[in-house]
């Protein structure tokens, strides 16, 4: 048994309400700012984890598949139809990665800071 609930996974990045509302039209949820300033967004996500944007100065957009700085986390999405899914987010405002290890499996996409995510097909 685990010691604690995963809440919020956080990226960093020069925008947080730009990041925050692409992801919002990825899975939904509920934008609630927690302080006085636009240094953090959390996006409530119902029934999974929230995403969290916090700003960051300077800000450096991780490279994919290798890159400085290196990719050291990236979110996944089940879909039940990659295509179209991914017309749908690049509408959003992300861009199909150049590298795609697996295309009939999964796609790799940047959002609009720069971080790698995924469409997995279930």
């Amino acid at each position: 048994m685990g010691i604690a609930t995963l809440s919020v996974v956080a990226l960093d990045c020069p925008d947080p309400e730009v990041l925050c509302r692409f992801y919002q039209g990825i899975v939904g949820g509920t934008i609630k700012t927690e302080s006085q300033t636009d240094e953090w967004i959390r996006l409530q996500v119902d029934g999974g984890c929230d995403i969290g944007f916090q700003r960051v100065a300077n800000y450096r957009a991780p490279g994919w598949p290798d890159g400085d700085p290196p990719q050291q986390v990236h979110l996944d999405f089940a879909v039940s139809d990659l295509e179209e899914t991914a017309e749908l987010v690049v509408g959003l405002g992300a861009r199909r990665a150049e590298v795609q290890p697996q295309p009939d499996e999964w796609l790799v996409f940047l959002d609009p800071a720069g971080h790698p995510f995924c469409l997995i097909l279930i």
